[in-house]
């Protein structure tokens, strides 16, 4: 039955209300450039992949086949060893955490996660569900653990597997941990048994197009990667990508009757759609299109600080960053631009899809609150 004049008005006023405030999105990272009509069909077909991405189940109406190229790509960019990995496609990252320090734990039962005070809100609720014990490490100014830290509590604490909750893009300044100078201090310390997860939700989509590269992936040490989808690469809904040491993998899988296929991720029954609209993007842009992509969104990151410095609004980002960061915007502005906040910074995410027209419609609303502070708008 079609639905009544009144429902698709409300309809009708959710699409323009979402679509107006899609234009002013500066302080999350999610890119508004994709265009998914290639794969709309498909919405009228219920895609389903439960189970093992790598194993073919009693159900059949799925796009594993697109998910597995998906997986191929990024475990090609992020340097997993030849045929010794294993991933899925995720809801997001908190869910590509979850799962890495779920591996973690199933491997290192006594094993302790060391992670950062500047880690994402969902760290501390992963660590409650799967019961693991935990130590906080300190930050750096930029976001970034303090090796110095993290060096003497794992001294202390040399009974128990270290578990390296490692952030490569921190929520609100996207510091970044350096894994190769962590795995480098777990040899040193001569520590047996580790495990490093790399949580790459945003920086893990472009660091691989960045030169000199940054200390990240597989090759750098790291035993599990996860990446959201819908943030450099682009997806009208959340989305993740998780990969991991395959014989880590295989050493929690069970064979599942009911589905005919192996139980090897977090959800039982996985969205479908989310590994067409990766491999879409994938196959869209390419490899080349992707590097210039980061390029410009990096470009756009350095303009920003520029711009702000002419504008006498103190700001600074990391190395390779496209989060800049400035001081607390009026709450007006906030509410307006969608501004992520704490006590100490704001921040801007130079996103794919945000041009300078937008920031400078920001900076107007900004100036304007700054100089008339009473002001309701």
């Amino acid at each position: 039955m079609p639905l009544s004049a009144s429902d698709q008005e409300r309809l009708d006023a959710l699409l323009q209300r979402t679509r107006t405030l899609q234009e002013h999105v500066l302080g999350y990272p999610c890119s508004r450039d994709f265009d998914s009509k290639d794969l709309l069909p498909f919405f009228e077909v219920l895609l389903n992949n439960i189970g093992d991405p790598f194993h073919t189940g009693t159900w059949k109406v799925d796009s594993r086949d697109f998910e597995r190229e998906v997986l191929e790509f990024f475990a090609e960019l992020f340097r997993a060893p030849p045929k010794a990995w294993w991933g899925y496609v995720t809801n997001g990252g908190t869910e590509g955490n979850l799962y890495g320090l779920y591996l973690a734990r199933e491997l290192h039962p006594k094993g302790v996660v060391y992670y950062s005070r500047e880690s994402h809100y969902s760290v501390a609720k992963n660590l409650h569900f799967l019961g693991m014990r935990s130590i906080m490490i300190r930050s750096l100014p930029s976001g970034a653990m303090d090796l110095d830290d993290l060096r003497e509590t794992l001294r202390l604490h040399r009974d128990a597997p270290p578990i390296i909750f490692a952030n490569i893009g921190t929520t609100v300044t996207e510091g970044r941990d350096d894994i190769a100078a962590i795995r480098r201090m777990i040899d040193e310390l001569a520590i047996p048994s580790s495990y490093i997860h790399s949580d790459a939700a945003l920086s893990g989509g472009y660091l691989p197009f960045v030169e000199p590269r940054i200390p990240f992936d597989f090759a750098d040490g790291a035993d599990s990667i996860s990446v959201s989808g819908h943030k450099f690469m682009g997806s009208p809904f959340p989305c993740g990508i998780v990969l991991a040491r395959k014989a880590n993998v295989d050493r929690i899988g069970r064979s599942i009757a009911y589905i005919g296929n192996i139980d090897t991720t977090v959800t039982g029954s996985r969205n479908g759609h989310s590994p067409l609209i990766l491999w879409h993007r994938i196959r869209s842009l390419g490899v080349e299109g992707l590097r210039q992509r980061a390029q410009a969104a990096l470009a756009m990151a350095e303009w920003t600080v520029q711009r702000c410095a002419e504008l006498g609004i103190p700001a600074w980002r990391n190395p390779n960053a496209l989060t800049v960061v400035i001081p607390p915007v009026p709450e007006a502005v906030r509410e307006r631009w969608q501004i992520a906040s704490t006590k100490e910074h704001s921040h801007l995410i130079t996103m794919p899809g945000v041009s300078r027209d937008v920031l400078e419609a920001f900076f107007t609303d900004y100036l304007a609150a700054i100089q008339n502070p009473e002001s309701p708008e």
